[in-house]
């Protein structure tokens, strides 16, 4: 088993397990204000960050399976050398955005938290353990899209 298959392996699984913490801490907001009339005070906070993770680590995910939302008209319209080149930029540029915005700034935001000892409200858990899903994410979107990249040109190295 590949390194790229361990990783896939480990954030599938680690996206059910978030997934399904997600469905039972709602379901149980649910049954706590409406059923026992006693709304639990943590649920709504652990929700927002659970699907702070949900929505970095799926991106994630997806980008490692090359199916990212994208607009590819462009890209199935033009010629083999253009798409080979239009590819390229698009990974140079995925691989930027990851760079700059979620690792160098996450990681930012994550000391930051951690620097000024910054807690959540409800959970009162330090927020750097909530936002440190940017710079992880960036690094393995950053390892998905150079993998990616590389399978690309293997398969067209005669163009």
């Amino acid at each position: 088993m590949t390194l790229r298959e361990k990783i896939d392996r480990l954030l599938e699984r680690f996206l059910v397990v978030i997934m399904a913490l997600l469905v039972v801490d709602v379901l149980w907001q649910v049954i706590s204000r409406y059923i026992l009339s006693s709304p639990s005070s943590f649920t709504d906070e652990l929700a927002g960050f659970l699907l702070i993770w949900v929505g970095l680590f799926g991106a994630t995910y997806v980008a490692g399976k090359n199916e990212h939302l994208a607009i590819d008209l462009l890209v199935q319209k033009s010629g083999p050398a253009r798409r080979k080149f239009l590819e390229l930029f698009i990974s140079a540029c995925i691989i930027l955005f990851a760079a700059f915005v979620l690792v160098i700034g996450g990681g930012w935001l994550v000391y930051t938290r951690f620097a000024l000892d910054v807690k959540s409200a409800a959970l009162e858990i330090p927020l750097g353990y909530v936002y440190i899903v940017l710079p992880i994410s960036g690094v393995l979107i950053i390892f998905f899209t150079i993998d990616n990249t590389i399978h690309f040109l293997e398969e067209h190295k005669q163009n």
